[in-house]
């Protein structure tokens, strides 16, 4: 809906992979072929099978989600004493995320954190997620999450030869600008505020009434310490970590998005699995959701506390005034996700 899929293209490479003996991981000890040229090995002892497979993440080894993913990692391990190893690779060195979705359609790649964004090119349904100001506030957020909406969303992942496990957080994101404070949407207006390239993006801050102006990442702190551009949106612990809050002193903490990041395996990796082991897997995944969330959270306090010390204007808002604002939107992109909308709407 608000993306185009430009990963067609990857298909091949990643059949590629196929071709170059890539996908052993998670073989059992019944199979003849040998153990992928990646480490992945398995082995039986007595009755009991060992499996070896691997888990994908872009981000570092110390930010929050790698720290979800160990987690989850652990746990598996300990349950089944030692059967199945998981074995987490940060620093995308299986790959980019969009890369790495296709190798674990193919089952080249066992298990990834995938951001929901990319996901929904896949599975449509998870473009609702992407909707400015879907929810109330973080507890609605999570108990969606958590609840029935949340595990249709990540069943729905099955028609992608995926298996969808548990939701990780990956902030809200908030506007923020060198000029003055943003308690309103009336107060955006005129604002030049850096967009990611998209559709819905743009429109969201040209229905605020700022201008939407698309720019590389790379770019913002320059634009904005030059005035190019009046201000730019994101997370809080990116807000921080790119200086950004050196240069737009002014933070809105609006939330009008928080697409979240999920935990999943490859369809064929899950049938690998026996019922009792499924079960095992899907549980850790959700138990490590708290830690992963425990340590966003850490972060975000983290920057709040740079922030603040920096001399910073921060302005909670209504976001009912903000809701209402970009009803248009909802018209123009949510007409397919009303069923489902409606289900968050009845989430208190």
């Amino acid at each position: 809906m608000m993306k185009i899929s430009l990963r067609r293209g990857l298909f091949v490479s990643a059949v590629g992979v196929m071709a170059l003996g890539l996908t052993a991981c998670g073989s059992t000890s019944g199979n003849n072929s040998s153990a992928s040229n990646t480490g992945n090995t398995s082995h039986s002892s007595g009755s009991q099978k060992t499996m070896t497979f691997r888990l994908a993440d872009d981000q570092p080894a110390t930010y929050p989600t790698v720290k979800g993913d160990e987690a989850f990692a652990k746990e598996v391990s300990q349950k089944t004493n030692g059967r199945i190893k998981i074995k987490v690779y940060p620093n995308a060195q299986l790959g980019a995320e969009n890369s790495v979705i296709q190798q674990i359609q193919l089952g080249a790649i066992d298990f990834g954190r995938i951001n929901a964004a990319p996901l929904a090119d896949f599975d449509k349904k998870l473009g609702v997620l992407e909707l400015p100001y879907l929810f109330k506030s973080t507890k609605q957020e999570w108990d969606v999450y958590n609840g029935k909406v949340g595990s249709d969303l990540l069943n729905s992942l099955t028609t992608a030869k995926m298996v969808g496990l548990t939701f990780y957080d990956s902030g809200q994101r908030n506007f923020y600008n060198s000029k003055h404070a943003v308690k309103t949407p009336a107060q955006l207006k005129g604002l030049k505020i850096r967009v990611q390239k998209s559709n819905m993006m743009v429109d969201l801050v040209n229905t605020l009434g700022g201008n939407a102006t698309p720019m590389a990442y790379s770019e913002v702190f320059n634009a904005l310490q030059s005035g190019v551009i009046d201000g730019a949106e994101n997370n809080i612990p990116s807000y921080y970590t790119t200086n950004h809050y050196k240069v737009a002193k002014y933070l809105t903490l609006d939330h009008h998005t928080a697409t979240p990041e999920i935990l999943l395996a490859s369809q064929k990796t899950w049938n690998k699995l026996s019922p009792a082991d499924q079960k095992i897997v899907r549980q850790a995944a959700q138990d490590s959701q708290k830690v992963e969330r425990t340590a966003w959270n850490a972060l975000v306090q983290k920057a709040l506390k740079a922030i603040k010390a920096n001399g910073n204007v921060i302005t909670n808002v209504d976001s009912a005034t903000w809701q209402k604002a970009v009803q248009p939107l909802y018209k123009k992109y949510g007409s397919s996700y009303s069923s489902i909308i409606q289900q968050i709407k009845n989430t208190n």
